[in-house]
């Protein structure tokens, strides 16, 4: 870490913390101030967290995960079918390094767990339920070269997933501690506000969650504040070659950042649909503002609240799919929240069948509702087939752990196509007002939360007015079989 970040330091207490002070007291708080250096591929940030106990317990440390170390040496990283897209100048590492963590102005105790992911901060005094507590931490973070959610490619910088951020704590279990996962999204994290200052060089363009407050320039480097209240978490990303359109729902902007688009109007166009489709069927968008940014990525797309991630590698002829997909994201993963590592069928696939939902309601973008369900039966039914031939059977339950996935078809299979084949088949199960109203009053009802399987059963038993835990028991454990 470089020396000027004491400096940070001084400053970062002080005006930084007035702008956009939260509402809400009982959300975590974040103040990060970062400094990108594009020389030395690295980001300086001083971070301070307000962390309220929310729990019934009284706690003795505080957990964060440590999203940043999954680019570390001997991580896997990406799964091997990957490996080419996501390092095309050769593999490539980076991590994050601390140089202090501190509790009223004191260097406190803290470990690292042996695999990376998890960091363990020790209270002072014990924080009871309801107290709040101020942790600060200074760290670098060395970026890799590599197509992911953080790293630096050819065209653009991401920084997805690269602050510390504090773990879940659910009473009974404590802090719930994911391992990193190379398949799917290994994310669980409560809503927060954000006040974040990130500075860069001033031949950048910014893209980022939450809104921009303020922007200035001083010796090339621009600064830019941003502010994010009820957000799940913070992203940005930054590029030499961005350009920027924009168009209106209403009073929501939505932003597409692209350096390499022949049809960037129709994928802004594709965006607005999306918003409107979605608040239309689901619910408000509660942000200002969306920002779809094209960028290195070696799969198709990433989510994050008010932003999403488009790879630059995605083919033509499925841009608008995956643009739907992500945005759709903002409504299950970035406005009701899950634990993505242990129940990945809930957010994608209500995500995937949102976006089926999509073509649906806007036929004009070539897609058929009932081909994409047909074919998604056909895919099923052919790893199902190619599978149990290849290793004798085949496991087909949804809810499990990322880790108990064993190839990444099996992963694709069972939490998107299938999450989305159980969502319309209980659409056709019963009336289409009753459906509908289970989808809104579960928006409605985990809004800025956190749910989980038991609580998506029990909210849509309720909105149907009907016993469903037999139905998602035998698409949640593999019993329904497909003809």
């Amino acid at each position: 870490m470089k020396k000027f970040v004491f400096v940070l330091m001084i400053a970062f207490c002080l005006p930084l913390f007035l702008v956009g002070c939260s509402t809400t007291s009982e959300l975590n708080s974040y103040k990060i101030e970062a400094i990108y250096d594009d020389q030395s591929q690295t980001l300086d940030c001083v971070q301070k967290i307000d962390y309220v106990n929310n729990s019934e317990s009284v706690l003795n440390e505080v957990c964060f995960f440590l999203y940043a170390n999954a680019f570390a040496e001997g991580q896997t990283t990406v799964p091997n079918s990957y490996t080419n897209r996501a390092y095309p100048n050769g593999e490539s590492f980076g991590n994050l390094e601390f140089e202090s963590v501190q509790i009223d102005g004191q260097d406190v105790s803290f470990s690292v767990s042996e695999e990376k992911n998890i960091l363990t901060v020790s209270l002072i005094q014990e924080l009871f339920p309801q107290e709040k507590v101020e942790i600060y931490m200074m760290y670098t973070i060395n970026l890799a070269n590599i197509n992911h959610r953080l790293g630096y490619g050819n065209n653009a910088v991401n920084f997805g997933n690269f602050f510390p951020i504090a773990c879940v704590y659910e009473d009974g279990v404590g802090f719930v501690k994911n391992q990193f996962s190379a398949s799917g999204d290994p994310f669980y994290s409560d809503v927060s506000n954000f006040n974040v200052s990130i500075s860069y060089p001033e031949d950048y363009v910014l893209a980022s969650s939450g809104e921009l407050i303020s922007q200035s320039v001083m010796d090339g480097q621009t600064t830019s504040v941003c502010k994010g209240e009820d957000i799940r978490d913070f992203c940005f990303v930054l590029s030499k070659d961005f350009q920027v359109i924009s168009d209106n729902v209403g009073e929501i902007e939505i932003k597409y950042y692209f350096y390499d688009d022949a049809n960037a109007q129709t994928h802004l166009k594709t965006s607005v649909d999306a918003v409107t489709t979605f608040q239309n069927l689901f619910g408000k968008y509660p942000y200002s503002q969306l920002s779809v940014v094209q960028t290195n990525f070696c799969f198709g797309g990433m989510e994050y609240p008010n932003l999403v991630m488009i790879s630059d590698d995605v083919e033509q002829e499925a841009e608008n799919y995956v643009i739907v997909h992500e945005i759709a994201h903002q409504w299950w993963y970035g406005i009701v929240g899950n634990n993505e590592y242990e129940d990945s069928w809930i957010d994608e696939g209500l995500t995937e069948f949102s976006t089926a939902l999509f073509f649906e309601q806007n036929r004009e973008y070539g897609l058929d509702y009932d081909i994409i369900m047909e074919n998604a039966t056909d895919a099923y039914k052919n790893f199902v087939s190619i599978f149990t031939n290849i290793n004798g059977d085949v496991d087909e339950s949804m809810e499990r752990n990322l880790s108990q996935f064993n190839t990444e078809p099996e992963y694709v299979n069972c939490v998107y196509t299938k999450g989305m084949l159980l969502f319309d088949n209980l659409r056709q199960s019963m009336s289409e007002k009753k459906f509908f109203n289970c989808l809104r009053n579960y928006y409605k009802d985990y809004k800025f939360k956190n749910s989980s399987s038991e609580k998506l059963i029990e909210s849509f038993c309720h909105s149907a007015n009907s016993n469903l835990e037999s139905y998602f028991a035998a698409w949640l454990s593999g019993e329904v079989v497909f003809q």
